[in-house]
């Protein structure tokens, strides 16, 4: 993930500012209340500009926002309240000397991990930090869907009264990898005065299958004890680009 977001931040909640992270943080409670009813502190691995983790500690939990992009950490601390704390580290190395109930990762996060090695450091990196029983929630692309419908380039615009973005995403297919590039082609326009700025990134994103996650919790300490679609709770099928994950830490044998 190096440094794809490092100029990405600016505007990432322009180009976020339709999704429905009132109804993600709900979908996330309920999960938690459902697997981990006495849970009290979340971990959030890939917190961004904190809009999650806020709603959150709104419904009464601590949380602990890890997000690497310094910029979008200095964002999110603009809101932040006294549940919340954020830390500037890489998600596959990290150490806070303390654990949590459950861990959370939004936004497709984890499908940022496209080498076995930096998936197997961030769930062993997890399972340290959780205590007996805790639960990890995330969601990432879903092969199924995305060998069935092929990823296409796509263009979006995006304005408020100071900006106007444009993104183009052109995504290049590594099927023996189980990844697919996205290569973003952003232009942003000053409004004022119509001056562009324009940013290109590539966003290499890993899909899996659950049999996958099975192996990678079952060799990071966890066990899949649920997966559905994404917000809607739909069985994962050829239709659903976004499968939610939730592992529970083994105890020790």
């Amino acid at each position: 993930m190096a440094d794809n977001f490092k100029l990405y931040s600016q505007y990432y909640d322009l180009l976020n500012q339709g999704k429905d992270y009132v109804g993600e943080a709900n979908y996330v409670a309920d999960l938690i209340s459902t697997y981990s009813p006495g849970a009290k502190s979340i971990l959030e691995l890939g917190s961004g500009t904190g809009k999650h983790a806020n709603l959150l500690a709104e419904k009464g939990y601590r949380v602990m926002g890890l997000e690497r992009s310094p910029e979008m950490v200095a964002i999110a601390e603009q809101t932040a309240n006294d549940r919340v704390k954020y830390k500037v580290t890489d998600i596959t190395d990290f150490d806070l000397d303390q654990q949590f109930d459950v861990a959370i990762s939004l936004f497709h996060v984890v499908s940022y991990l496209t080498t076995n090695q930096s998936l197997i450091q961030t769930f062993k990196n997890v399972d340290q930090h959780l205590r007996e029983n805790g639960l990890f929630i995330f969601d990432v692309w879903h092969s199924s869907a995305v060998n069935h419908q092929i990823p296409e380039k796509r263009t979006r615009k995006f304005q408020n009264k100071e900006i106007e973005v444009v993104r183009k995403a052109d995504p290049v297919v590594f099927p023996e990898r189980n990844v697919v590039e996205v290569n973003f082609d952003i232009t942003i326009t000053n409004q004022a005065d119509q001056h562009q700025d324009q940013i290109f990134e590539n966003h290499p994103m890993r899909h899996f299958s659950a049999p996958e996650i099975e192996i990678l919790a079952y060799a990071t300490g966890f066990e899949v004890i649920h997966s559905e679609e994404f917000q809607s709770k739909a069985a994962p099928s050829v239709a659903t680009w976004g499968v939610c994950y939730i592992l529970r830490k083994k105890g020790q044998s």
